[in-house]
């Protein structure tokens, strides 16, 4: 930091002058089409909101739209390197203002609810990135937009963000340092991504039961299949009925939990269904297939509340390997034969009951699980290992950026 310290001494003692946006950069929207210009395999390929990852400012390439050629698609509306990418409209409002970098020219376009800015000389395109993704741009959006059904993040607002640009040497100085910061913290996040690949393969192995002689048994034979009954957000409250809320499976809990992350008013105690201490919650509907089926074991001392949209699996077996089992590739196998294909994906009580579980004794199921456990503690545990580190060094980065990136602004 004392090379920072030390150039803005010698370049910008007295301030920093600051521009808007709009002065530093070119804005440019995306291209707009309807749907039936959406083509399978289609020759354009359009990146959206969903292909920015919010919690590291990069793009995924997990669900491209392609349309037909049929769209008229300007040059400017091309990705090229050193472009923003910028989600500049949604229902959400946390997902307005995501932003990637494209680090060279690519054979992508950008849809309509997206923009582009592309720096001027005078300043470095990711030293307004790292600006984009720090606490002023979150702030300033916080107090810009509205809370109507789509929140947009046009030009006028985008423009007029006031950002601090200092001499070209501070800026390329503060890049270096801030970007690695992030490349250390993309090298982690390689090694988790490799180590849960690496775990999803160890775990299917174990359920296999290749050389030993295990009995596959529908899970409506070992166990009983228990509906939730509705409550509403309206009804969450901070002390009341332990709850859990077939959202929250997917979100907020791992293979197993011993408290829940939400209460539902006491006075709906008798109207509600409940899981008991060694059941396992189920979500019954979700987005895409593979989320529905997302399970946690309830290990808690009392009974939860569950959701309409959830069931309760009570059921002898270990209750950490149900869960450990329902994340395998042999129940989705199973499971996606199960599941109705409407907007919202459904899986039934009676499509549940016919899906196959092995059997094999307690003390197995047991051994399976320690097993388990500790893997999954290795890539999934926030409080230790490398997800504890990545969280460490996402800190570290957010805790230099902000400080790296206010300055004072120059008298006029």
């Amino acid at each position: 930091m004392s090379r920072i310290e030390g150039l803005i001494q010698q370049l910008c003692p007295d301030g920093t002058p600051y521009k808007t946006v709009a002065d530093a950069a070119t804005y440019v929207r995306g291209v707009t089409y309807s749907k039936h210009h959406e083509q399978v395999n289609g020759p354009i390929q359009v990146l959206r909101s969903n292909n920015i990852t919010l919690s590291s400012n990069t793009l995924n390439f997990d669900d491209v739209k392609t349309v037909s050629d049929a769209v008229r698609v300007r040059k400017d509306q091309h990705l090229y390197a050193n472009d923003i990418l910028v989600s500049a409209a949604s229902g959400s409002k946390a997902h307005v203002g995501k932003v990637a970098f494209i680090k060279e020219d690519t054979e992508y376009v950008f849809g309509g609810f997206m923009a582009v800015l592309r720096p001027s000389g005078a300043i470095e395109p990711r030293f307004l990135f790292h600006l984009l993704v720090g606490r002023a741009f979150a702030d300033y959006l916080e107090s810009e937009l509205t809370s109507t059904t789509i929140n947009n993040l046009n030009s006028s607002i985008m423009g007029a963000f006031r950002i601090p640009v200092p001499p070209l040497d501070v800026q390329r100085e503060i890049v270096r340092v801030l970007d690695l910061f992030t490349e250390f913290e993309m090298q982690l996040e390689m090694e988790l991504e490799a180590r849960r690949r690496q775990y999803s393969h160890y775990r299917d192995s174990l359920f296999a039961f290749r050389d030993a002689k295990v009995g596959w048994v529908p899970m409506g034979e070992v166990g009983e299949l228990i509906r939730g009954r509705r409550f509403v957000k309206a009804d969450i409250v901070d002390n009341g009925i332990p709850a859990i809320h077939y959202g929250e499976i997917y979100t907020r809990y791992g293979a197993a939990a011993s408290e829940t992350v939400s209460s539902v008013r006491r006075d709906l105690a008798a109207q509600l269904r409940y899981a008991r201490p060694g059941d396992v919650v189920l979500a019954a509907v979700g987005e895409t297939v593979e989320d529905v089926g997302k399970a946690v074991a309830w290990l808690g001392t009392g009974e939860a509340a569950i959701h309409d949209d959830c069931f309760a699996y009570r059921h002898s077996m270990n209750p950490k390997y149900v869960a450990y089992y329902l994340q395998t590739r042999a129940f989705h196998s199973q499971k996606a034969r199960h599941v109705s294909r409407a907007k919202v994906k459904r899986l039934s009580a009676k499509g549940l009951a016919a899906i196959s579980i092995p059997v094999p004794h307690l003390e197995e199921q047991e051994r399976i699980v320690a097993i388990l456990d500790k893997f999954d503690a290795l890539v999934n545990d926030l409080s230790d290992g490398l997800p504890a580190e990545i969280v460490a060094r996402r800190r570290q980065y957010e805790y230099y950026r902000d400080r790296l990136l206010t300055f004072e602004e120059v008298v006029a």
